[in-house]
């Protein structure tokens, strides 16, 4: 059933990659009564904004403090999507990792569940570590997960808590894998491969990939799981209109990719030839990197999503010609050119 349009959508993070992307996918939908809570800084996240329709804009911290006072200082609030997080997996700060990502997630689902509503969230598929103990969303034994940076540490937390709280029967985890697409310029060195990638042929004609440095995965040959950012948002949006039920899913496209796979994608939207460089990977990052994430989806499936996802070459190819070349964000009335879609 759609999401009601008493009251308002809340969706924190609004101004970032997911959540802005969040916004646009609501606006296609028909709904324009949503509160973007944000903490925008001196990058340019600000423009994801600037082409998407909504009620109000409010400081991530100021709303916090608003609600600790005054509950209902926004009105009804019937739909969250709590996007917002610290989402850099080489953050080292645990003490800014935990305020921003455990205890702001735990105060937005106390104030949210007595108002009866409906609570989505992002996890990250960096909750399951190397994938040692498998990345079951099925599986009710979270404690066993191992996180690999602490990024992913905090975000288990919160599963954990809402787990041990009772919570998960009611509110929903979005346990994201590698999402990619337009408005994550602001991202820095957090941006997808394809982000990067496309700066990097501009400039000198080829693309970097990281060496593996286990003796099981050939250099380039590391998997990962690429979900369209399009794509994303979609499966959330159908988790939240869900009228009852919570728990953690994966989202993801259900099929890893290696990352030739995906440099070569890159140099086919261009139309150019592949050219592809092998690099140390930095140490600091050997013993945190995942070489392969896969996500099962018969959860997301059994739920109710029966979109179909968007194939990797399509998606890469609706990216770069619809979005970086012309240097647009989602909203801006993208043309379909070259067979992408819009």
């Amino acid at each position: 059933m759609p999401i009601s349009t008493e009251g308002y959508i809340l969706v924190t993070g609004g101004a970032g990659f997911i959540g802005s992307a969040l916004v646009w996918a609501l606006n296609q939908r028909g709904y324009e009564n949503i509160i973007v809570s944000n903490i925008l800084k001196s990058e340019e996240k600000w423009r994801n904004l600037v082409p998407l329709k909504f009620a109000d804009y409010v400081d991530a911290n100021d709303f916090i403090g608003k609600i600790d006072t005054h509950p209902d200082a926004f009105g009804k609030v019937g739909t969250v999507f709590h996007m917002g997080a610290c989402s850099a997996t080489t953050e080292l700060d645990s003490g800014y990792l935990m305020r921003n990502n455990f205890e702001y997630t735990k105060k937005l689902a106390h104030w949210a569940m007595p108002r009866k509503a409906r609570f989505v969230y992002a996890s990250s598929a960096a909750t399951y570590g190397d994938g040692v103990q498998g990345m079951d969303d099925q599986d009710p034994d979270l404690q066993k997960l191992r996180p690999l940076n602490m990024y992913g540490y905090s975000k288990h937390l919160f599963d954990c808590y809402a787990q041990r709280m009772g919570f998960l029967r009611s509110l929903v985890g979005l346990k994201f894998f590698n999402v990619y697409g337009p408005n994550e310029n602001h991202k820095g060195d957090m941006r997808s491969l394809v982000n990067k990638a496309y700066d990097q042929i501009c400039e000198t004609g080829r693309v970097c990939l990281f060496k593996s440095h286990r003796p099981d995965f050939a250099d380039g040959e590391q998997m990962r799981d690429f979900l369209y950012v399009k794509d994303a948002v979609d499966m959330a949006i159908q988790l939240a209109e869900r009228p009852l039920g919570g728990g953690l899913f994966n989202l993801g496209s259900g099929r890893a990719h290696t990352w030739i796979d995906l440099a070569k994608a890159i140099f086919a939207a261009l139309g150019i030839p592949s050219n592809i460089e092998f690099v140390d990977m930095p140490e600091v990052l050997r013993d945190k990197y995942q070489y392969f994430t896969q996500a099962d989806i018969n959860k997301l499936r059994a739920a109710g999503f029966k979109s179909e996802i968007t194939p990797l070459g399509d998606a890469v190819a609706d990216y770069i010609l619809n979005y970086l070349i012309p240097d647009k964000r989602l909203g801006d009335e993208p043309q379909v050119r070259g067979g992408a879609i819009a």
